[in-house]
């Protein structure tokens, strides 16, 4: 079958191929033909070493299609199904699990180092245990969520990761309240997600903050009440709050540059959610005064902070109702053959969200 392989970390591009096995069919397992994938960040991220992954590996990991067979011992699944791909199953009795912490699962973690590609010149990795640039993926049958009829493929997939991962970091994490200030820093998909969710929740004043002018324009067609360029952040700070901060910040980066500067555009006993995933060595530097003086919440949100099936779920009800807007999202379409034009797209941060349609 076709897919987009990396063949080793560092690399900027990706090599189609028409050599590639999914592998690891099995009792317990899942066969899941892809029809549809985001291209997310934390793909990118992946390929440049910032995210720890073996390889060769086939990114992505926002993916949705129709399951094609189901192993032995799989229950509530059927051929034919079509279900989006959720790279974090939650084990259900591990002690995260146990607590209703979902999100902070690690069996799905377990899987990443298993090979579940080959090619006739050996092993092939999936990112995050999934993989899903590519026409067939083996997975867990955790892994396999049932979607309704009416949710087509590429809003499935957005919800598999980067909607689920924006919204609930507003809801589930920092419990955005009525009224508030937030500020969103880093505006892509996952940040536009972030903005809904902070409306949703009722919150007075949305700053989006992102270098790129038409990711700016995007924010306030999703509910944000302003779009500044970063270097006008301590001024927005001054005007909106006399100074004080804004109530709540939103990270969506994943760097400690601007992990600190969201932490001082926090009000005292403001909330600072992080939500961009960095890198191991990029150290965030606070001293101890500061972080008893002020009073600030830092609240780290995995994958939007709750259960990623109620999540889900949730997502669908307010998409079907018109109270969040899913396919403005996507801004580019491409076959998996034009995957390295979308991770050009991705890294000028001229694409929202690209779903490759395979």
């Amino acid at each position: 079958m076709r897919a987009a392989v990396l063949h080793e970390i560092g690399q900027d591009k990706l090599e189609v191929l028409d050599d590639v096995e999914a592998v690891g069919f099995g009792p317990g397992k899942v066969r899941i033909r892809v029809r549809a994938t985001g291209l997310c960040h934390s793909d990118v991220s992946a390929m440049s070493g910032v995210l720890p992954q073996p390889a060769p590996f086939i990114p992505g990991h926002e993916g949705a299609g129709e399951i094609l067979d189901i192993g032995d011992g799989v229950a509530g699944l059927t051929p034919g199904q079509r279900v989006l791909l959720c790279w974090l199953p939650a084990c259900g009795t591990c002690p995260a699990c146990k607590r209703g912490q979902t999100q902070l699962c690690l069996a799905g973690f377990m899987n990443a180092g298993t090979p579940n590609f080959k090619r006739p010149g050996g092993d092939v990795f999936g990112f995050a245990g999934t993989g899903t640039f590519t026409e067939e993926v083996v997975v867990d049958a955790g892994c396999a969520v049932p979607i309704p009829d009416d949710v087509p493929y590429d809003i499935a997939a957005l919800i598999g990761c980067g909607v689920t991962t924006g919204l609930g970091a507003a809801i589930n994490t920092a419990k955005v309240e009525a009224g508030s200030s937030v500020a969103v820093i880093g505006c892509g998909g996952v940040g536009i997600s972030a903005i809904q969710g902070a409306k949703l929740q009722g919150a007075a004043q949305i700053i989006a903050v992102d270098p790129v002018e038409s990711r700016r324009e995007a924010a306030l067609r999703f509910g944000a009440t302003e779009a500044i360029a970063p270097d006008a952040l301590a001024d927005a700070k001054q005007r909106i709050t006399a100074g004080e901060g804004f109530d709540y910040v939103f990270e969506v980066v994943g760097k400690s540059a601007t992990a600190r500067t969201a932490y001082d555009t926090t009000r005292r006993g403001g909330t600072l959610c992080i939500v961009g995933a960095g890198a191991l060595d990029d150290h965030l530097q606070l001293n101890m005064f500061e972080l008893f003086f002020d009073e600030k919440r830092i609240l780290p949100s995995m994958y939007g902070g709750g259960d990623v099936l109620t999540s889900y779920e949730r997502t669908i009800a307010l998409w079907r109702a018109g109270r969040v807007d899913l396919e403005s999202l996507i801004t580019h379409r491409v076959p998996l053959a034009g995957i390295n034009e979308a991770l050009e797209q991705m890294r000028t941060g001229t694409a929202l969200r690209t779903c490759i349609e395979i």
